[in-house]
């Protein structure tokens, strides 16, 4: 019963997640002017529904406000989207960067989700981990003025700022184990160690033998407010990061496409995460650290530069003006919209086939 509630409250969050998105698109192209059919929350046939004026000069041009069945979404439809309609309020006839600003909206508001869930969680946290150094196992051997030092707080691996304890983890966990190139922070003065030795090795620490890096790190027992909101920021930055490294790691290979999770998958990781939690609360904890991962990834994964989504989106209107300037053309409308329906199929088609592996991986 526990699991069913969370697949319930997962699928409603999705629904939020796209909601959000579509009211930034919907209030900036308010804000600028441009027409909006129709905007709705949820899916599927109306169960209530209301019209609005638009106000001065195009009073009779009312906006249909839709509250759909199904929560799983929503939706804003503009007035010339994919074609121009004729109408001076159209979307295909407003300037590129009024375009530019409503299409970045939806990604916009994800991002925000994002940051205030992990702001609200951490809000009631107290402690926190750091990447500074308080200890070393038995049998570190790099342990010294010319290598690492007790207090020292790394800030860069391999080039890459840490900000969080999670980040030292993670960037040292995707070292290839022939060398880390770190810069910490020792009496207020930056020290770069270039190929420093340091790899997972057999280490014994307070009577156990583990299977680590052989350091200790410390943490701040009380976090002020101001420090409490910095840290939900820099957990939102760190969740942008894991997103990047899972495209860059999708390109390259060291993740293959079978691993993809969609929709289904997702639902079915939060709804587990849930259930095996030791209480309610904490239960509900992981399921919003969960969707504020995701909201931020919806709004990186949707800037990306792919037709049908809005990167895509903007790219096209960045190479039209490019053209423009170049050639005084433009690349036709219609055209454009060939290209976006071709890839709208593509990732419908995508979608299916993650959908079906995300229901083989639950009942195999």
């Amino acid at each position: 019963m526990a699991r069913f509630l969370y697949v319930l409250l997962a699928i409603l969050l999705f629904g939020v997640l796209i909601a959000i998105h579509e009211f930034g698109h919907f209030f900036t192209a308010k804000l600028l002017g441009v027409k909006v059919n129709e905007f709705a929350i949820g899916m599927g046939p109306a169960i209530w529904q209301s019209r609005k004026a638009a106000g001065e000069p195009w009073e009779e041009e009312k906006t249909l406000y839709s509250l759909r069945l199904f929560p799983i979404g929503g939706y804003c439809a503009m007035e010339g989207e994919d074609e121009d309609t004729g109408d001076p309020r159209a979307f295909s006839r407003q300037a590129g960067w009024k375009k530019i600003v409503i299409l970045c909206a939806g990604s916009f508001m994800n991002f925000v989700l994002g940051l205030v869930i992990a702001v609200v969680l951490l809000l009631g946290i107290s402690q926190a981990r750091v990447p500074v150094i308080t200890q070393f196992a038995d049998g570190f051997q790099h342990e010294g003025a010319d290598g690492l030092m007790l207090g020292d707080r790394i800030v860069e691996v391999d080039g890459h700022g840490i900000w969080l304890y999670d980040d030292m983890q993670t960037y040292l966990s995707r070292n290839d184990g022939n060398g880390v190139d770190l810069v910490v922070l020792r009496d207020e003065e930056r020290i770069t160690l270039n190929d420093f030795p340091l790899g997972r090795y057999d280490y014994e620490f307070e009577g156990r033998q583990y299977h680590g890096f052989g350091l200790v790190f410390g943490q701040v027992d009380e976090l002020s407010i101001p420090e409490r909101i910095g840290q939900g920021f820099a957990q939102t930055c760190y969740f942008v990061r894991i997103v990047w490294m899972s495209l860059g790691d999708l390109v390259t290979g060291r993740v293959a496409v079978s691993e993809l999770s969609g929709v289904i998958g997702v639902v079915d990781v939060v709804s587990e995460m849930g259930s095996r939690s030791e209480t309610v609360a904490m239960g509900m904890k992981n399921v919003f650290y969960f969707m504020a991962l995701i909201a931020v990834n919806l709004a990186v994964m949707n800037m990306l530069p792919i037709p049908a989504l809005d990167g895509g989106r903007i790219f096209f209107i960045l190479l039209n003006g490019i053209l423009y300037m170049v050639s005084r053309r433009r690349i036709p409308e219609k055209y454009e919209g060939y290209v976006h329906a071709g890839a709208f199929v593509v990732l419908l088609a995508l979608m299916a086939v993650v959908a079906l592996h995300d229901v083989w991986n639950i009942f195999a």
